[in-house]
């Protein structure tokens, strides 16, 4: 699988105590009536448990300036996402209170719907509840072959 291109993006939650996000690969577009995404994500992680816990999330599809913010939302250990996001341009969604990133490419706000356990992994089937406003422009960054590329 890692052979194919896939769009990268930073998941936000905030759950009233903190700030947590992580960049994500196994984001896709399910439904455009009504709009569904989802995502993918480890099913011991602790993103899993928030998502499952909050009810909703927020989503920045980044651009290919915006590679180093994705090494920092999947870095090992990572501290809370304010950290992560300081000195970068960002705002709270307003339906999730989660961190949307500025300069993504498009963002969405999501409340999840359904989740479905497969493997090792969860799966979370999300409405689109809100399009934040975001002012990214350019190429996609897209992760292939283990590493982030720029596709124009």
């Amino acid at each position: 699988m890692a052979k194919l291109a896939t769009g990268v993006a930073v998941v936000t939650v905030a759950d009233g105590r903190d700030d947590i996000g992580a960049t994500v690969s196994a984001f896709s577009s399910v439904s455009a009536d009504p709009p569904v995404v989802s995502i993918g994500l480890a099913a011991d992680g602790y993103m899993a448990e928030v998502i499952e816990e909050v009810g909703a999330f927020a989503v920045s599809v980044l651009g290919a300036g915006q590679r180093v913010l994705a090494g920092r939302f999947s870095a090992e250990g990572r501290p809370s996402a304010r950290l992560l996001v300081t000195g970068v341009p960002h705002h709270r969604g307003e339906r999730t209170r989660a961190l949307v990133l500025d300069e993504a490419l498009s963002a969405l706000e999501c409340s999840v719907r359904q989740r479905v356990e497969v493997g090792d992994h969860v799966v979370f089937f999300a409405d689109v509840a809100g399009l934040p406003g975001v002012r990214g422009t350019g190429p996609s960054l897209v992760r292939w072959s283990g590493r982030y590329h720029t596709v124009d």
